[in-house]
């Protein structure tokens, strides 16, 4: 199993908008994509232009396979502009 921590941070001006592009993963990738254990899409309570994906995959295959779906490049291409980060760490539990 791996872990997943996506760091995602809008432009001023198109919070609400990459937020609402984020939101439209969910579902497809909980019930359609192989391996996804947790994806849980967060905000940061002092900061809301960050949003942040915590994730866990059966392997690191799975999660390849995951960014390759039409509902993730379709968010890649909707916020194409609007981010000023996009960061993907991905994790290996050692404790």
């Amino acid at each position: 199993m791996i872990h997943v921590i996506a760091i995602i941070k809008a432009k001023a001006g198109h919070i609400d908008e990459v937020e609402s592009e984020l939101l439209k993963l969910i579902k497809p990738t909980r019930e359609t994509d192989e391996g996804c254990i947790q994806y849980d899409l967060t905000k940061s309570n002092d900061d809301p232009s960050l949003f942040i994906f915590v994730e866990k995959w059966e392997s690191k295959e799975l999660l390849d396979k995951h960014a390759s779906q039409p509902h993730v490049q379709n968010l890649v291409n909707k916020t194409d502009g609007l981010l000023d980060e996009f960061t993907v760490h991905v994790l290996t539990q050692i404790a």
